[in-house]
């Protein structure tokens, strides 16, 4: 596959701002629940200079850009955890899972409104932009389900096991001392791509079908 910057260049902004609004949804869903740790940190902002993370945000996601294809097979980022003090929490079970859903969930919501954006937009302007649209949508599920279906610290779907089977969060936070590089390695696994992009593809044409595409 050739290279091209500029389109290389776009799908690295776009995982920004969908990186940007996924971490805003656990902060903000944090704050609501009673902890002010991330507010009082600045992290409840669509300010994408508060999430970024050197590795996650900067490094991984332009290694697999340029990378060729068989090397890099597809872009993968994270932003800086969004800090969460559990025992600030109204509810702590159930307002833990919540702020930890909130991530994923920000992404669907995100994905059915760029959806139904980019079909008013079919009617007026040129493909090329409803293209640039359809791929952010696919692009916020696949961080959408990359986080839940990979119970690897420390991404979120870690966190739902985490409370599942009661783990403290002290050992869970000595889990994720290793950062992204047990996820980069098992995201190298063909059949852990199939699992995460085939579940991908069928919830966006699903939510494609039903915001109007054929």
């Amino acid at each position: 596959m050739d290279f091209n910057i500029a389109d290389a260049l776009i799908q690295y902004l776009m995982l920004v701002a969908l990186l940007t609004f996924h971490e805003f949804g656990h902060a903000w869903t944090a704050m609501k629940c009673g902890d002010n740790t991330a507010r009082d940190l600045g992290r409840v902002s669509l300010n994408p200079l508060v999430h970024i993370d050197p590795i996650g945000t900067v490094l991984m996601p332009l290694l697999m850009l340029i990378l060729p294809y068989s090397v890099g097979r597809f872009l993968i980022g994270g932003a800086k955890p969004v800090p969460v003090n559990p025992f600030n929490l109204r509810h702590p079970t159930r307002d833990d899972l919540l702020v930890t859903l909130a991530g994923p969930g920000m992404n669907l919501l995100l994905a059915v409104i760029i959806l139904s954006l980019a079909r008013i937009v079919a009617m007026f302007a040129s493909f090329e932009v409803v293209r640039l649209l359809l791929q952010m949508a696919h692009l916020s599920l696949v961080l959408c389900f990359f986080n839940l279906l990979l119970p690897i610290p420390p991404l979120d779907g870690s966190q739902v096991v985490r409370a599942a089977v009661g783990m403290s969060h002290e050992n869970y936070a000595k889990l994720a001392q290793l950062g992204y590089i047990p996820v980069v390695l098992i995201w190298q696994i063909p059949l852990v791509q199939d699992y995460v992009l085939g579940t991908t593809d069928v919830v966006y044409h699903a939510v494609a079908i039903l915001a109007g595409f054929r």
